[in-house]
């Protein structure tokens, strides 16, 4: 595996969970960027980083840094990606993407002008029990798959400050909480040829609560459930006509599924055995691709990544929710 040399561009909570579990993996985090010169030291001291910079722009230039980690709001993923680019830098973009399709569009056509590697950091695809599903599904252990539903639901805030609820800073529960279950449901089903959605809008305008009824190529129909209101089960289901899997509470972290035939006979139960959080198989996975001279991946390839920004658009369109400045 390539001992690629990583740079953190932000330093909020995500910043600091992903950085957490780049070095108990043992990965090489070298430098941490903030516009902010006092946050970027304050994280550096934290995590023993060597080198702090006062501007985004520094670590972008950084000749030490080979690939950057950009968690900044979602409104400024696509202009920090392609700043990181632009320097030669390979990125692992947290999710979402960007903000829409037309920005994640740019930001893959960027890396590919340049032989680089962008990639989303929808961590859950590369967890271990999704690699396992993917094999099962992949050997028809399901037989059709005909229905698939997953919720992400949490009690996070009615403040009408807190970045969540503010429109400017790509605020609702579809974006930071929804590209969970949908990313979900594009991986086992592939795009979806029909979209219905619907959702509750908060005091802000951003939207509380959403759901989505997709049907899919192959005739299946998922649905999915996601708020940052009330807290639910947090649990995901594939359901096919050979048997189903119960993937359980929280699904989209390291967890466990079961295989389930339809007479109820168990035939296969998975626990994760994970250190630390788990965001660091998708570090592993970029790192295994800029080794391997690729700049794109086969778990999630960067042109699905934004389809399914197409697909956020879409839902986002149907509920009525539009963010400061687009077009």
């Amino acid at each position: 595996m390539s001992g690629l040399r990583w740079g953190i561009l932000a330093t909020g909570g995500i910043a600091h969970a992903f950085t957490h579990d780049l070095q108990t993996a043992g990965l090489d985090v070298v430098a941490v960027g903030s516009r902010r010169p006092e946050s970027a030291q304050a994280f550096a001291a934290e995590f023993g980083i060597p080198r702090a910079h006062g501007s985004y722009e520094q670590l972008a230039a950084d000749p030490d840094v080979d690939i950057v980690y950009v968690a900044t709001p979602h409104p400024s993923h696509a202009e920090n990606a392609l700043l990181c680019l632009h320097q030669g830098k390979h990125v692992l973009v947290e999710k979402p993407f960007t903000l829409n399709e037309r920005e994640a569009a740019a930001v893959r056509d960027a890396a590919a002008a340049r032989g680089l590697l962008a990639m989303e950091a929808m961590w859950t695809r590369y967890l271990p029990h999704m690699v396992r599903i993917r094999e099962l599904l992949a050997d028809g252990a399901l037989g059709e798959v005909r229905t698939v539903f997953a919720d992400h639901t949490q009690r996070i805030s009615s403040d009408p400050a807190h970045r969540l609820n503010a429109l400017e800073l790509g605020g609702g529960a579809l974006l930071d909480l929804g590209i969970y279950p949908i990313s979900f449901v594009w991986d086992v089903l592939g795009a979806p040829v029909e979209i219905s959605a619907r959702a509750r809008l908060g005091e802000t305008g951003a939207d509380t609560e959403v759901a989505t009824i997709f049907t899919h190529a192959s005739g299946a129909i998922s649905t999915t459930v996601s708020s940052s209101r009330a807290a639910g089960p947090d649990t995901a289901h594939i359901v096919g006509t050979e048997g189903r899997i119960d993937i359980d509470r929280v699904w989209y972290t390291p967890t466990s599924f079961r295989l389930t035939r339809p007479d109820g006979t168990v035939v296969e139960e998975f626990r994760s055995d994970v250190a630390a959080g788990g965001k660091q198989y998708q570090a592993f996975a970029a790192q295994e691709l800029v080794a391997a001279g690729r700049i794109d991946g086969d778990i999630l390839p960067i042109d699905e990544t934004v389809a399914i920004m197409g697909t956020l658009d879409e839902v986002r369109a149907q509920i009525g929710l539009r963010y400061p400045g687009e077009d």
